[in-house]
């Protein structure tokens, strides 16, 4: 019986994902074009926020300005506070003692990364973020950066996509898929608005939740709710790209593809040093035997420390990438600056401090991509003439190889640069990392693939068996008992007496299927010795049902339901007669599920 229901469980899932394609489309798009809106409003908010708060806390109070990127140069005061390198020391502990306070009282779960967040909310919260969470990660996250602290703004900002997106679907009661997929479409506004990456956003949003699959059924809520948002945002702050580039970033000679290969495979062992590292420091935080909410500020403090030697590798770090993709950064420098931004970034997250890391994960490509660009130059001077472009290139790369999202990583970083003519080398490159780093991720909620996914839990039943047929379990050597129409009732009896079955097909003269009789349908009678020589076997079938050889799983497993029988005959027609092979029972269906289950889900 909980075979049975669970197999009825997932028809009706199955029935829910066909009435979700065929429902009223306006309502669909409304839906993502609202999340969009709601998306791009708090991109905004949040843009201005950060930056103010960081003009004034670095730049103001510390009198240590970040440079800005290009695209980013929204506060144009100029501070006169002269440097002060103990505040720059401090003030780090200082943002994260506030922001474990905040996160840890009120939403525990807005710890870390908001992207992991967002895709354990998929998996295995049914799509479910609490309405606070988006508030006080904003407010953590805004704090921590301002503050120096090393993340990414892609986090807060993507769970307040999400989480709007979430409250959307619950408040109109929707199901749980549909929630999972606004949810994906809130994550992909926030990042298409941010990062002015619409479809990027969109592609990372369905990417990064599989190391080896994604979210398909998301896509067009997801570009829907991106490009909305990313017209908010772009029309108050206007359509530069976040990075400027110059002319000429062009892969114009086949032997700088050698070049590249070589940063793919740079960028590979270091994005498994730097998840190792990232994750090991998050570990040893859990260790310490202090409460919660003064972590961070410990991570703070040793991120103040690294400040006042390498001033790079705090903050956002955006501007230093553009003076990298310039070549206005040594090879030295940039260096010492991927090297910090992994300790940086494993403090500040790692402690429990809030913001994301997709920001520091690009720092760290671009500022590898920069070394290798400059050596290559140093090497072959006819050949790489543009060591900038490796900047952007590695970023891609480094991500790629780091998150398992390679399409959405090369498309966001040609969106946010607008240099559309370097995709040959970022597909190049991306490839190489992942190929040769597979076995680590910076996002530990993903899972492999929608196998491995309690999202797609019960969709997994109808996909499994409706790529295995009959034959394929089926034996035919298996002993079965058929009767004839003419046996006595005596003769059943017997049969039932000697045999294991349930279910006997009944055989008319010529050996063909004629009927079923099921030991349920004859129970009450069976023992009646007056009935022995009165009644035969065929005025008590019932109408056949059978299975072929090249039925599917799923038809065999409908059939089952259907009858109420556990056990079936397989027959092959001959001449417009059914003929019986042998008998198939729905336990030997269940048990080639779980083993076809078992196969998919084993890593390879």
């Amino acid at each position: 019986m909980k075979s049975a229901d669970r197999a009825r469980r997932t028809i009706f899932k199955l029935a829910d994902m066909v009435t979700f394609y065929r429902q009223d489309a306006s309502r669909r798009i409304a839906i993502s074009v609202l999340i969009g809106v709601v998306s791009g409003l708090g991109a905004i908010a949040f843009f201005l926020a950060l930056e103010w708060a960081r003009w004034f806390c670095l730049g103001y109070l510390a009198g240590a300005p970040a440079p800005e990127p290009a695209g980013e140069q929204l506060v144009h005061l100029v501070t006169t506070t002269p440097y002060r390198p103990w505040l720059l020391f401090i003030i780090p502990a200082i943002g994260g003692l506030i922001s474990g306070l905040v996160v840890y009282t009120f939403a525990p779960e807005a710890e870390g990364h908001g992207m992991d967040a967002m895709i354990a909310a998929f998996h295995n919260l049914k799509g479910i973020i609490r309405t606070r969470v988006p508030f006080v990660k904003s407010f953590a996250s805004i704090v921590t950066l301002a503050t120096g602290g090393s993340a990414g703004r892609e986090g807060p900002i993507a769970q307040i996509g999400a989480g709007f997106g979430s409250w959307v679907s619950r408040i109109l009661k929707l199901s749980t898929q549909e929630r999972r997929i606004f949810m994906l479409s809130g994550c992909a506004g926030g990042l298409g608005a941010i990062f002015r990456a619409p479809l990027g956003a969109a592609i990372t949003s369905v990417e990064v939740l599989y190391r080896e699959d994604f979210e398909s059924e998301a896509i067009i809520p997801c570009v829907i709710s991106s490009v909305i948002a990313f017209s908010m945002f772009t029309f108050v702050f206007g359509f530069d790209p976040i990075f400027a580039t110059p002319a000429g970033f062009v892969a114009h000679d086949p032997r700088e593809l050698l070049i590249y290969a070589v940063l793919g495979l740079v960028c590979a062992p270091v994005g498994g040093l730097y998840v190792k590292v990232f994750y090991g420091t998050r570990d040893a935080f859990r260790r310490l035997s202090i409460p919660k909410h003064f972590r961070p500020m410990i991570g703070g403090l040793g991120v103040g420390l690294i400040a006042l030697f390498i001033p790079q590798a705090i903050g956002g770090g955006y501007g230093y990438l553009q003076m990298a993709i310039y070549g206005q950064l040594s090879l030295l420098i940039m260096a010492l600056a991927a090297t910090a931004k992994i300790a940086t970034t494993s403090l500040t997250i790692g402690s429990g401090g809030s913001g994301g890391v997709f920001g520091p994960t690009l720092f760290i490509g671009g500022m590898i991509g920069g070394v290798v660009g400059q050596v290559g130059q140093m090497l072959f001077p006819e050949v790489v003439t543009h060591p900038g472009a490796y900047v952007l290139v590695g970023m891609a790369a480094f991500f790629s190889g780091a998150a398992k999202a390679p399409l959405g990583a090369l498309i966001m970083v040609t969106e946010m640069t607008q240099s559309y003519a370097l995709l040959p080398p970022l597909m190049l490159v991306s490839v190489i990392a992942i190929l040769f780093n597979r076995g680590s991720s910076i996002y530990e909620k993903q899972v492999a693939n929608k196998f491995q996914s309690p999202a797609h839990e019960d969709e997994l039943t109808v996909n499994v068996m409706e790529e295995v047929t009959v034959a394929q379990i089926f034996q035919p050597d298996k002993p079965f008992l058929a009767l004839p129409a003419s046996t006595r009732f005596a003769g059943l009896q017997k049969a039932v007496a000697t045999s294991g079955q349930t279910v006997f097909p009944v055989t008319g003269e010529d050996g063909s299927l004629l009927g079923l009789l099921s030991l349920t349908n004859v129970r009450t009678v069976l023992f009646e010795d007056s009935l022995r020589d009165l009644v035969v076997v065929g005025e008590l079938c019932t109408a056949p049902v059978s299975l072929s050889l090249d039925e599917s799983l799923y038809d065999a497993l409908l059939k089952f339901l259907n009858s109420g029988y556990g056990q079936l005959p397989v027959v092959e027609l001959k001449q417009g007669r059914q003929h019986i092979l042998g008998i198939l029972d729905h336990d030997e269906v269940t048990a080639a599920y779980h083993q076809e289950v078992s196969k998919r889900m084993s890593p390879e």
